[in-house]
């Protein structure tokens, strides 16, 4: 005698539609809102002055962020793709030729960009750019530890992310994390491309909470009429400069005795 049976309920689950399931984080509209704003305030750079010796900077006062990090890890692409001019920051086809320090006015002189890590009272922290495929050297943990000991917040760029694909970005992204966090250090870290603007507004936002922006000081800004960086615009990576020669962070007369990071 045949007896007729139901579907199991393994069959049913298999037979049920199935549903795409979402991995997208969920953003806070006023963060958004924020990170375009401040991003938009960050379009304002202008150059404000160049000095050789830092007892020749502008004033020490109102608020800084330096950028920093090794030779060739994207220092000039990463200001110039931040503040949508190709020529703001000039990468130095000359390895060691002097350094000057370079300031960039924020549409008020009180808050800055400077491409070169000095210590002052006006330095809230930096941003340590590395490249993606070589993090966490010698100089890079030299300048962690630095920036620890005073105090500092340090925003950490794994920059050209573009060179690799998602999921091995992901990957060294975790995996920067996971040795910062092994080594006590509460800094924040985010993937960056200067070539296909991936993290301009995560980065917008982290630099105008560090430098004090607000919402007043914004205005409306397109994010897609920023145009696409080319290879050409791009920091090459044909120096050969030593960025673990011996470095004073404490020197003040000399700018050549502080980190040397790329131009």
């Amino acid at each position: 005698m045949h007896h007729s049976r139901g579907k199991s309920k393994n069959s049913k689950i298999a037979a049920a539609p199935k549903q795409k399931i979402s991995y997208e984080k969920k953003v806070d509209s006023a963060v958004t809102e924020y990170a375009v704003r401040a991003l938009n305030w960050l379009r304002k750079a202008e150059f404000l002055m160049s000095a050789p010796k830092l007892n020749l900077c502008v004033e020490d006062t109102g608020y800084e962020i330096a950028f920093a990090g090794r030779s060739n890890a994207g220092k000039s692409s990463a200001i110039n793709a931040l503040t949508n001019q190709k020529q703001l920051a000039r990468a130095s086809k000359r390895p060691g030729r002097t350094q000057m320090i370079n300031f960039f006015s924020l549409g008020n002189p009180d808050q800055r960009l400077v491409d070169f890590l000095i210590q002052r009272k006006s330095l809230q922290g930096l941003v340590l750019l590395m490249d993606i495929r070589h993090p966490l050297q010698h100089f890079d943990v030299m300048m962690l530890e630095w920036a620890y000991s005073r105090k500092l917040f340090v925003h950490v760029l794994l920059t050209k992310s573009d060179k690799l694909n998602r999921g091995p970005a992901s990957k060294a992204l975790q995996e920067v994390k996971a040795q910062l966090k092994k080594m006590k250090l509460d800094f924040s870290i985010q993937l960056f491309s200067s070539l296909n603007k991936q993290g301009l507004e995560e980065l917008a936002s982290v630099m105008g909470g560090r430098l004090n922006f607000t919402l007043d000081q914004a205005q409306h800004f397109d994010l897609s009429s920023i145009p696409d960086a080319t290879a050409d615009e791009l920091d090459t990576d044909e120096f050969d400069e030593d960025p673990e020669a011996s470095m004073d962070l404490d020197a003040e007369d000399d700018v050549e005795t502080k980190p040397q990071s790329e131009a």
